[in-house]
């Protein structure tokens, strides 16, 4: 789960009575994540003292949070133009130079932000070092040579420390990080987000009960903190992922929910933290909620493209792939550089879904049938959406079984094609499994008159290839192998290939013991590969041909295609 960025505004309060008073509440809104809140602080202190240059960053730091950039710039360009602390926006300017690539904008800014600092001045260097982590391509080498700077000035202050443990996490040296937050909310009990840090580090190894105890604690020193509620929410969520015993995962993901809807009582409701929860209610399925969450969102702010990726898969979910066309179509049409993998993954679901009508017979039995057209716009778009993201490759398994399941064995296929192009998905081995059955049987079942597609024939058999460099003792890779190669009737090196691979469907089958080899699905495999063995060497070793069907005549001495071929070996 990608974790949402927090700037730290690490204020330093000065002078007294209401400004300082209000400074100290939009920091600790902003801590709580209550953007909309802060702002509303914010904009009242910059009005009130226009010629304090830090208050124009610090709300335009807030802005660079919910990835207002423009916003940020309005503020960041009044603050350069202030009386005192006017240096800070260079800060802001520069980060905006990260997100845009633009690194040696970046460091002209930086250079100007601390060009008059004072051996005992800390401040510039500690949002330098926020800044450099914060864009979407971070640098956390920079970002801790100039928090280290910090610390010389201020070795004890809790938002260095803080700071410092973030840079620490993102440059994966976790036991700095550790100790890092540690410090700092030994340096300040107030600073909830270093202990909240700590709780963290121990959910990402897995430590879920110590996790769960860690953000507990902050509750009972402050229960209105709604970032703990958040972390309860997402440790919930990937214990649910990793539990042994996936009965209880339904409960877990509801008490996962439970928790993240606690922490939205403890936001402002904003479109922003909206989002962060629609975010959420992906990762835990929560579809239904998932479409109110994006409707309720639309009446916010109707133009905003990712409200419509929210609206688009849930429509996907929940059945409606109309919907879901529609509104994925108009997203990938207005912000295509934030496309990813599983917007066009789920434009691609919804058009194949769309594409297939499901009839009951008249022996009561599912029938299905394609749009052609259709199913191919959805496969194209699936293709793109594996092409970006691999990791969408584990979402086609059920899929494709949908159409296997109801013989579309070509519109299988396809899907199927496309899951097996990532060798790490965890479906790698079943997928390929499935592709070969379903090249096989869309041959198979084809017309007398219709020849067999060879060429798919031969992606069949590097399917179950695949399966059996990975699970040499699986029996009917070897099975199936065999079955594609008698197909290819007219080459002599797939016929030959067949002979091999019946061969080394008994072996397997007998290496396992002679009470595997004694059940009835078994044998009667065993006279399908002995009989057409025989077949094979008919013509070409009659010894042969005679020591394969005897085999069949001992497992079934009745079997007629035994022994009308034996009456060929005794001419």
């Amino acid at each position: 789960m990608n974790k949402l960025k927090i700037f730290s505004v690490a204020l330093v309060l000065f002078g007294a009575g209401t400004y300082a008073q209000d400074l100290n509440q939009a920091n600790k809104a902003i801590d709580a994540e209550q953007y909309e809140k802060a702002k509303t602080i914010l904009k009242s202190v910059v009005a009130s003292k226009p010629d304090e240059g830090k208050n124009f960053f610090i709300l335009g730091n807030l802005y660079l949070t919910q990835k207002l950039q423009d916003s940020a710039k309005i503020f960041f360009d009044k603050g350069l133009v202030a009386k005192s602390g006017m240096q800070f926006n260079y800060i802001g300017l520069g980060q905006i130079d990260l997100e845009n690539g633009n690194k040696a904008g970046a460091l002209a800014n930086f250079d100007k932000a601390v060009i008059n600092v004072k051996k005992k001045d800390f401040e510039e260097f500690l949002f330098i070092g926020r800044a450099y982590m914060n864009p979407v391509n971070p640098d956390y080498k920079k970002a801790l040579e100039n928090l280290n700077k910090a610390k010389l000035s201020a070795p004890l202050n809790a938002q260095v420390l803080l700071s410092l443990g973030d840079a620490y996490v993102g440059d994966k040296n976790v036991n700095e990080a550790y100790s890092a937050y540690r410090n700092a909310y030994d340096a300040d009990k107030s600073v909830l987000r270093a202990k909240l840090q700590l709780g963290v580090i121990t959910k990402g190894s897995k430590a879920f009960k110590e996790a769960e105890d860690e953000f507990n604690k902050i509750l009972v020193e402050n229960p209105n903190y709604g970032p703990a509620y958040r972390e309860l929410a997402e440790t919930y969520y990937l214990k649910a992922l990793n539990e042994k015993d996936q009965t209880k995962y339904p409960e877990l993901n509801k008490k996962a929910i439970e928790f993240y809807e606690k922490y939205m009582t403890m936001t402002d409701y904003s479109l922003d933290s909206r989002m962060r929860h629609a975010d959420f209610l992906i990762l835990t399925k929560d579809y239904k909620a998932l479409e109110a969450e994006a409707t309720a969102m639309q009446k916010l702010d109707k133009v905003n493209p990712r409200i419509l990726r929210y609206l688009g898969y849930s429509a996907y979910q929940n059945g409606n792939s109309d919907a879901a066309i529609k509104a994925l179509d108009d997203f990938l049409a207005k912000d295509k550089s934030k496309i990813i993998g599983r917007d066009y993954l789920y434009l691609g679901l919804a058009k194949t879904q769309k594409a297939l009508t499901v009839t009951t017979n008249a022996e009561n039995k599912q029938v299905g049938t394609v749009d052609k057209a259709l199913f191919d716009l959805g496969i194209a778009d699936i293709r793109k959406g594996v092409e970006l993201d691999p990791s969408m490759a584990n979402e086609l398994n059920d899929f494709g079984k949908k159409f296997f399941d109801l013989k579309l064995y070509k519109e299988a296929a396809g899907i199927y094609e496309i899951a097996t192009t990532n060798p790490n998905s965890r479906n790698f081995l079943y997928d390929n499994f499935y592709l070969g059955y379903a090249l096989y049987y869309d041959n198979a079942y084809k017309p007398e008159t219709e020849p067999v597609d060879v060429a798919s024939l031969k992606k069949a058999l590097v399917a179950f290839d695949n399966v059996i460099k990975e699970r040499p003792k699986q029996q009917d890779a070897y099975l199936y192998k065999a079955r594609l190669n008698s197909l290819i009737t007219n080459d002599t090196v797939a016929q030959d290939d067949m002979v091999k691979s019946y061969e080394d469907y008994v072996r397997v089958v007998t290496e396992k013991g002679p009470e595997e080899a004694a059940k009835a699905e078994n044998k009667k495999k065993f006279i399908e590969a002995y009989n057409n063995i025989a077949i094979h060497f008919l013509k070409t070793d009659k010894v042969k041909a005679k020591e394969n069907l005897d085999k069949v005549l001992a497992l079934d001495p009745a079997n007629e295609d035994a022994l009308a071929n034996m009456k060929f070996v005794k001419q």
